[in-house]
């Protein structure tokens, strides 16, 4: 094990300790802007492949470990992975996305469904939380991660990404007995590969209902909000102290139903004012975020002054720096590393500015 015997930052920040800074790291920070990946992915085109063959999901969600020193490391994965276990299989067509055929779309397909065994369907996750956990030490939390049940009913129902939602929508508002039952069956299995990602290593997870966003706040309350409940609620009765991070992406308008969720951190997407946000949660409620990924094509300088901004507005405590949504492809490498750095010296750039 490498580093020092305290508990890495951002894990304690996510179980509400005072710290000394803000942790930091990046949604989707393993991945196409970075050249090591780019050459990797040139190699094992199959996106597949890269993430479901531990030593190459291995070798790419330590590529930014090397080479910025986050203090967060996710396993490189996909929300979809574990839907093959209960009965859904996919496939991902590189610059298509998931296609996932035959579509979930009536009572008979929703009830051949069956219980998550992730031990059988899933043993790579082990191998792959495992060595990070090892890699990595106590100077970087290890972070699992899931898709939320909305979210992945959403894929199984369009059978693809959608602009619209309409196929879903219309079975929600039209058929709304199937709709449940799914949601039920997959807040189950993701309840269940939560647990076995803290079993394997990781010490926080984040739970991603990146579609919910296009929910009317009365609907998210109906589809989205109960099942995130009940996934939380499974996994806190067996792993209390795992902190657990809610992400959607649009979430402006179901910001303070995002905290009804039961998680101990909301990550906040960019659309919303991060001093707004914490008002709007309370203050007991720890946030997560938010800074525009497209700053990250701004000049340095403009990249420090929003992230300054960003934690002031936070108040320092309980936050977990981050950007508002995933790292954009293109996006410079030395951005990125100022984004660190910048993160990491957050506290004497504050006195300056103080």
């Amino acid at each position: 094990m490498a580093g020092s015997t305290q508990e890495p930052l951002l894990l304690r920040v996510a179980r509400g300790e005072t710290a000394e800074r803000p942790p930091v790291w990046m949604m989707r920070q393993a991945g196409r802007y970075m050249k090591v990946y780019r050459d990797l992915r040139d190699r094992y085109p199959s996106f597949r492949e890269r993430s479901e063959n531990a030593d190459l999901a291995i070798e790419i969600s330590l590529q930014p470990w090397r080479a910025f020193q986050p203090d967060g490391v996710i396993m490189f994965s996909d929300i979809l992975t574990p839907l093959p276990g209960i009965g859904i299989p996919f496939d991902i067509i590189e610059s298509r996305g998931p296609v996932i055929d035959p579509p979930v779309r009536n009572a008979e397909q929703v009830k051949n469904l069956h219980p998550l065994e992730p031990e059988a369907s899933l043993p790579f996750i082990k191998t792959i939380l495992n060595t990070l956990r090892q890699e990595v030490g106590n100077q970087s939390t290890v972070l699992g991660f899931v898709g939320a049940p909305w979210t992945l009913a959403a894929y199984a129902v369009e059978g693809k990404s959608s602009k619209n939602y309409s196929i879903i929508k219309g079975m929600a508002f039209s058929e709304p007995a199937v709709l449940h039952q799914l949601l039920s069956k997959l807040a189950d299995a993701i309840a269940v590969y939560v647990r076995y990602q803290i079993d394997c290593g990781a010490q926080v997870v984040q739970m991603f209902d990146s579609w919910a966003g296009q929910l009317t706040p009365q609907d998210y309350e109906t589809f989205a909000l109960p099942y995130q409940q009940q996934v939380v609620r499974q996994v806190k009765a067996t792993h209390p102290d795992t902190p657990l991070i809610l992400y959607i992406s649009g979430s402006a308008g179901v910001l303070e139903r995002m905290g009804q969720s039961g998680v101990d951190i909301v990550s906040v997407d960019w659309t919303v004012d991060m001093a707004e946000a914490r008002q709007r949660l309370g203050r007991a409620m720890k946030v997560q975020g938010n800074v525009d990924p497209g700053v990250l094509f701004g000049s340095p300088a403009f990249i420090r002054d929003r992230i300054i901004d960003t934690v002031q507005k936070t108040g320092g405590q309980g936050h977990i720096l981050n950007l508002g949504h995933g790292v954009l492809p293109g996006t410079p490498e030395d951005h990125v590393r100022v984004f660190f750095e910048t993160g990491k010296q957050v506290n004497d750039l504050l006195a300056v500015h103080a």
